[in-house]
């Protein structure tokens, strides 16, 4: 008993390096608070919105805007699909973007249709001349027929969802978010500065990823 005993306080102690380890694994495997994950559960735009920018891919501003780039196969690099009453705010969101480096080509229907020109017409002329859709679903794009129509005509010319439709929420409660558009992921406009961004982002990574796949297809 007595000599188990000295066995027993002669025994190594664990090394510094083991402690910390355990102490580090113990302390990564512990549950969230509960302050976290009443956040994450209270957040509107858990699931499908889109919290941060998509960083275009580093392809220069002079590559898309080359003489030969597909760019310029359309008018426009992105029509906004918004209701009259967000007309305000639609036109702070094409200031800032055709004031980007890059000049981006946006279609503000009552800016650039043609007089005289039928609704309907004009409607699907931008959406066939744009690169990109932006949706701008608030509670007046749900109640105008107007741009159910144009959603409804972006979702025919581009059925895949391949980046071209960016819907951006506001003011929406999520079970008001329409149907047709629940299998792409949204852009959540909170901040608008933060948005702007992320509307920017979207669009040059969509034109990046269409210059490139051009010039792969010549190579």
């Amino acid at each position: 008993m007595a000599g188990w005993f000295r066995w027993l306080l002669r025994k190594p102690k664990p090394s510094s390096v083991e402690s910390s380890l355990s102490t580090s694994h113990s302390a990564s495997s512990s549950p969230p608070s509960s302050s976290s994950s009443s956040a994450e559960s209270s957040s509107f735009s858990s699931s499908m919105s889109l919290s941060r920018s998509i960083r275009p891919s580093p392809m220069s501003v002079l590559d898309i805007s080359a003489s030969g780039s597909a760019r310029w196969a359309k008018s426009y690099d992105v029509c906004i699909c918004h209701s009259e009453v967000d007309l305000e705010l639609v036109e702070e969101l094409v200031s800032y973007l055709e004031s980007q480096p890059e000049s981006f080509r946006c279609f503000l229907q009552l800016r650039d249709a043609a007089p005289g020109s039928a609704v309907v017409t004009e409607l699907c002329d931008a959406v066939q001349n744009s690169h990109c859709w932006v949706m701008l679903i608030t509670p007046g794009f749900l109640q105008d027929p107007w741009c159910k129509y144009q959603m409804h005509q972006a979702l025919a010319e581009a059925p895949l969802a391949n980046g071209r439709t960016i819907p951006v929420l506001k003011d929406v409660d999520r079970k008001d978010y329409p149907k047709e558009l629940r299998s792409l992921y949204y852009i959540y406009m909170a901040l608008k500065e933060s948005s702007f961004r992320q509307i920017r982002d979207t669009i040059m990574h969509y034109l990046q990823d269409l210059c490139r796949s051009s010039t792969s297809r010549t190579e």
